[in-house]
């Protein structure tokens, strides 16, 4: 069976996105082929496929077959493979692989993967591994396995080129034509005086077409857009999409160069902020492993606190309305509009904290910007709340005449107002004491609103009520 499959170099892809061949037909093939000692096919096959695909199929495998699969790949492909499996499936494979076998691995990973790698690690296998790398490697692991998680230390990769600004175009290309095989990119190379002090950067292409005596100080661009490595790695990410480079130099204190980031782990800082962003926005715990793998209890304890919170929260609204039971008792048409209003409220809170959470992470609105974007909001808000209570209005004829009609449509366009208001507002409010401004989510929104959405309504209706009566 294995010939004709690894015959269709198409398989691979194929089972991946499910058009053709499921993932069975080609675990079976590669069973067959390792049971046979036909090594060489299953190494030619997946040494054809992107790292990313062969990881994502191996992925669904036992942890056994994954490292006997690993183990047949040459070394370059199985540290590309390696480097894209999820961060936790990566730990398990390093407990299944033989020491020789890891540090053989980590030594061909890059700079920061095989760091990232090795905080992962308990602190029995850090210390059976260490001895078994190269004292440079060693060195390197420690060091960026230093910096604290979050910070630009972390991402960072120690493998970039570097050129003298003395140099002519000619010797800085030989120098890079040597260091190529080594260093994460060389598509800009960066320029540092006899101190490793950061002076510039210089792009290949410029240094390719420049004239051969040419010096690097001349061709070289001094706004290196640099950040500190103890940054927080999303000013690294925003910095990355802002300019549109392939990397940025981290420098210290000091000013000396130290690492750069690339935008490859610029994107994963990127998708990981914004994973992080989306469960604030919903109440939940930053998950450290992926949902799939996560365990029930794990999923408790990241749920369970706000949920909690949000339920003392609530009693609030339960209180409002418990003050109001003789006016309910005596116009039980209110209850019927109750929800209607409270929901509205806790909606549109919703999309203002929405717009704005995204805009303060974007870097496109500032704490400066509350009073403008303020009046803004009230502007919109109350057009919202009036097209609301309008249609609205129709429904409270129906259901209790024109006195109710009132007081809906006028609670409409307060509660939509404020609930916009607070929405836009608690944002600005965390930012402005240090806090992450996704934590104002929707559910706490909600919360606030619907509490100030029962006093708000039941005040109006309090107000207008007894004057009708007495009409």
């Amino acid at each position: 069976m294995h010939e004709n499959v690894f015959t269709n170099r198409d398989i691979l892809p194929a089972a991946l996105d499910g058009s053709a061949v499921d993932y069975r037909l080609l675990h079976r093939a590669v069973q067959d082929c390792l049971a046979k000692g036909d090594r060489d096919s299953v190494t030619a096959f997946f040494e054809e496929q992107h790292p990313a695909d062969t990881a994502n199929f191996l992925g669904g495998l036992e942890q056994q077959e994954i490292c006997a699969i690993l183990r047949v790949l040459p070394l370059d492909v199985r540290a590309e493979v390696f480097g894209y499996f999820p961060d936790a499936l990566q730990g398990d494979l390093a407990r299944c692989l033989g020491r020789a076998e890891l540090a053989e691995l980590v030594g061909e990973m890059s700079a920061d993967e095989r760091a990232d790698l090795f905080n992962r690690l308990s602190e029995e296998q850090r210390e059976a591994l260490l001895p078994a790398l190269a004292q440079a490697e060693r060195e390197d692991i420690r060091r960026l396995a230093g910096y604290a998680e979050g910070t630009v230390g972390a991402v960072m990769t120690s493998e970039y080129a570097t050129l003298a600004p003395d140099l002519t175009a000619r010797a800085a290309i030989d120098k890079l034509r040597l260091e190529a095989p080594a260093k994460e990119t060389i598509y800009r190379a960066y320029v540092i005086d006899a101190d490793r002090r950061l002076v510039g950067a210089v792009r290949l292409a410029d240094l390719i077409l420049a004239g051969p005596e040419e010096r690097v100080e001349a061709l070289m661009e001094r706004a290196t857009h640099a950040v500190r490595v103890d940054d927080d790695q999303e000013v690294a990410a925003r910095r990355i999409a802002r300019y549109d480079v392939l990397a940025l130099p981290v420098v210290d204190a000091d000013g000396r160069i130290v690492g750069i980031v690339t935008h490859d782990d610029a994107m994963d800082v990127a998708e990981q902020e914004a994973t992080e962003d989306f469960h604030k926005h919903g109440t939940v715990a930053n998950l450290t492993t992926s949902l799939k793998d996560a365990t029930i209890a794990l999923l408790y304890r990241k749920r369970v606190f706000w949920l909690v919170i949000l339920v003392f929260g609530n009693l609030f609204s339960g209180a409002g309305i418990a003050a109001f039971e003789d006016l309910i008792a005596a116009n039980v048409a209110l209850v019927f509009f109750l929800p209607l209003l409270i929901d509205s409220g806790g909606n549109a809170g919703s999309q203002s904290a929405t717009l704005m959470v995204r805009a303060l992470a974007t870097g496109d609105v500032h704490l400066r910007d509350w009073g403008r974007m303020l009046g803004r909001e009230a502007m919109v808000a109350g057009l919202l709340g009036l097209t609301m209570a309008v249609a609205v209005s129709a429904i409270g004829l129906v259901r209790g005449g024109p006195e109710i009609a009132l007081i809906v449509s006028t609670t409409m366009v307060i509660i939509v107002l404020v609930g916009s208001l607070v929405g836009m507002s608690l944002p600005f409010l965390l930012s402005r004491f240090k806090l992450d401004p996704a934590s104002a989510s929707a559910p706490l929104i909600t919360s606030i609103s619907d509490a100030s959405g029962v006093l708000i309504y039941f005040a109006i209706a309090t107000t207008v009520l007894p004057a009708a009566t007495g009409a």
